[in-house]
């Protein structure tokens, strides 16, 4: 027990670093992949004018849940990621971080999550038990089935409907629209991720998308990419949107041709930089919608 009460007691700048890097603030491109459609779903729920604090609420929540999903699937992954070059370096494989202080991380996590959760209405509380625990089922099915990334769309499109929910607007059809177009785009980037990782993924009998597709993945990348921007143009004339939002969906389709360059030869390093442009998709698709409520 003591082991878990060092977290409060024994945290020294060292320790906290340690901590911002098990929760991936080194790298942000997790947040910001979750960021966008997250707010684009809340500004679509509140027709173009979300309320502040639920803006503020969402914003720390996407920073809050996406740091407790990582805290998680490193302690799942605790005892395989040594094998792996790209995450050999992560705390708890270095030791800077013990299970135990990685535990309660995670506690104090959940605990602003539902402290924020307080600030919304009930419904959203239901919804956000859901979302908590695809958040922690999402590791574990790398074990299990050849298709773990469709699980992380589930999970990180959840926000979609927690934004209507919290916006006290009715999960309808077009929610769920949107919901499949997030998933399919998820689906799709994470993909490209576990392209880089599939050789080491191999070797410690983690499953993957990348490693199910064989040599169709970039076909099927293709397809879904294909499949997210019809959907963005769908949903663009669903909501009446102008000119600005399709010349937004546009950019996306010019950026998933250049994603499909990149990936030609499956070299882990243009895998990585391919995955990591869906932080541009991501927001070109929010400015578009931002703009396509401003009747531009």
């Amino acid at each position: 027990m003591q082991k878990y009460f060092n977290f409060f007691t024994k945290t020294s700048l060292d320790k906290l670093e340690a901590y911002t890097r098990l929760m991936r603030f080194d790298r942000p491109i997790g947040f910001l992949l979750l960021l966008w459609p997250t707010l684009a779903a809340l500004w679509i729920a509140s027709e173009g004018f979300p309320k502040v604090h639920l803006f503020i609420i969402f914003s720390i929540g996407v920073i809050v849940m996406r740091s407790a999903g990582c805290v998680i699937n490193d302690l799942a992954d605790r005892k395989l990621d040594g094998h792996v070059a790209r995450t050999s370096n992560r705390p708890l494989v270095t030791g800077e971080v013990t299970k135990e202080e990685a535990t309660m991380l995670l506690v104090c996590l959940f605990v602003i999550a539902l402290i924020l959760v307080m600030f919304l209405n009930l419904k959203s509380f239901y919804w956000a038990i859901g979302g908590a625990a695809l958040t922690m089922l999402y590791p574990f099915s790398k074990r299990l089935i050849w298709f773990p990334q469709v699980i992380l769309g589930v999970t990180f499109a959840w926000s979609v409907p927690m934004a209507f929910v919290g916006n006290d607007t009715a999960v309808t059809e077009l929610t769920w629209l949107i919901y499949f177009i997030n998933l399919i785009w998820i689906v799709m980037y994470d993909t490209l991720y576990a392209m880089v990782d599939r050789d080491d993924d191999i070797k410690v009998g983690i499953k993957s998308t990348a490693i199910l597709f064989g040599d169709g993945d970039r076909l099927l990348v293709g397809i879904m990419q294909a499949m997210t921007a019809i959907g963005i143009i769908i949903l663009g004339n669903i909501l009446g949107f102008g000119w600005v939002y399709f010349l937004a969906a546009g950019g996306v389709l010019i950026l998933f041709l250049l994603q499909q360059y990149w990936i030609k030869d499956r070299e882990p390093a243009a895998c990585f930089r391919a995955f990591l442009n869906n932080n541009y998709v991501g927001f070109i698709w929010f400015l578009g919608v931002a703009l396509g409520y401003l009747q531009i």
